[in-house]
């Protein structure tokens, strides 16, 4: 059994109708699957299939897998084999019978607070939540009863901001409990009871909010010495050399993103004017930088004696038949790494990737004056904010900020016998 498709985006478009109002799955996850299918489409434009089979799905698991075990794949991998076999069940019989996990009610509120937690839950239920919001509510709320009865409380009134302060201070002192989904939680729980009249005072805006402010690590970065011992070290006798030397050339001296290297195209490289003009993957938005004599002559080198004979409009191709683009910007990450553990780099605490190697290069810049808008613009950041981000890293810049400690006289901390300590 098949089906003729002439209008990708509109099966794709029914499939995740069917997700979101027969399933009730979440927004946010018949997106995923959504992105999932249209990686299905661009496979079958590709190959110019217009009738989806069990045979294409075969076709697409075993391009993309080679054959390998279930287990073997990682979370996005199992996720992307799930979501062909529902768009196959979809395809081909109109439906999905696979259903979200429903929550199986082994909760056991107790007291009146326990009645209004469960009443409450009901009333999200009758809102359409999805079965995780659901999960969540009841994890948390069960938390926040078992508080309640610990404190023998015997009417809903007297929950109120006093005691939700207790609770905070009681889940602070305790390890592993996320306090700003139980505050988000209860939060709502409090507006419930105010607005079903079952507390006489609204408090729940007063419930204070929790705000977990990380600070960004720190770039890791390579000297000059470590990037060029990176490069010598890729043996670029043999094919696959060409193809991994060009690709870590274009992360090394461009500062161009995984997936920008990834799906680079021909039309890309502008020969005449010596320069590199692409959208980023990333922001969409357009980048031109120069082609430097050594990534250029990297590139040629490859496509004249390392490349695979092909059709296909990107630069660099798989190795092995059917050669084809690399599948995501993975396989630029994977051949940097091992790059750099062949070197002999990446093993003191840094990260070894492309993304390293493109630190590097913005430090290097900002090391040697190079002003911000120009850092940015060479990086392909939307603004100089995320540019600002190496800025932390700048030792020699910071040295020149240094101000001179002005000299206090001895008799300034022995003034009234020393008191200044005191």
């Amino acid at each position: 059994m098949s089906r003729e498709i002439t209008d990708f985006e509109q099966v794709i478009a029914e499939a995740k109708d069917y997700l979101f109002n027969t399933l009730r799955f979440r927004a946010k996850t018949c997106n995923t699957y959504r992105g999932h299918w249209r990686r299905i489409a661009c496979y079958m434009k590709s190959r110019q299939i217009s009738a989806y089979n069990l045979n294409v799905e075969k076709e697409i698991l075993r391009y993309k897998f080679q054959n390998r075990r279930i287990e073997s794949l990682n979370a996005f991998e199992k996720a992307f084999y799930n979501a062909i076999k529902m768009f196959s069940e979809f395809v081909l019989q109109g439906s999905i019978s696979i259903s979200p996990r429903m929550h199986r009610n082994t909760y056991n509120f107790k007291g009146a607070t326990g009645n209004a937690i469960a009443d409450y839950i009901a009333y999200k239920k009758s809102l359409r939540a999805s079965p995780s919001t659901i999960r969540v509510y009841y994890r948390y709320l069960l938390q926040f009863n078992d508080f309640c009865c610990s404190r023998k409380l015997t009417d809903i009134k007297q929950v109120d901001l006093s005691l939700i302060i207790d609770y905070l201070k009681y889940i602070n002192r305790k390890k592993g409990f996320p306090v700003g989904p139980i505050l988000s939680v209860i939060r709502t729980f409090a507006k419930y009871l105010f607005d079903e009249k079952l507390i006489p005072e609204s408090y729940h805006e007063q419930i204070p909010k929790f705000r977990r402010v990380q600070q960004p690590q720190l770039p890791s970065t390579y000297s000059k010495t470590e990037v060029n011992k990176l490069l010598k070290s890729i043996e670029r006798f043999a094919t696959l050399g060409k193809r991994n030397y060009a690709v870590v050339l274009l992360a090394a001296r461009l500062g161009l993103r995984a997936s920008d290297i990834a799906f680079l195209k021909f039309e890309n490289l502008h020969w005449e004017s010596s320069i590199i003009k692409l959208n980023q993957v990333k922001t969409g938005k357009e980048l031109t930088l120069p082609l430097l004599p050594e990534v250029g002559n990297a590139i040629i080198d490859y496509i004249k004696y390392g490349r695979p004979e092909s059709e296909e409009p990107f630069i660099f191709l798989t190795q092995r038949p059917p050669y084809s683009r690399f599948d995501s910007s993975n396989v630029v990450t994977h051949i940097v790494q091992r790059a750099f553990l062949k070197a002999g780099l990446g093993r003191q605490g840094r990260k070894f990737g492309p993304h390293a190697l493109r630190h590097t290069l913005g430090f290097r810049m900002l090391e040697a004056s190079t002003v911000l808008p120009i850092i940015s613009e060479v990086l392909g950041h939307q603004s100089t904010k995320s540019t600002r981000y190496y800025l932390r890293i700048d030792l020699q810049s910071m040295k020149q900020c240094m101000l001179d400690v002005m000299p206090v006289s001895k008799e300034f901390y022995t003034q009234k016998g020393g008191s200044f300590y005191a």
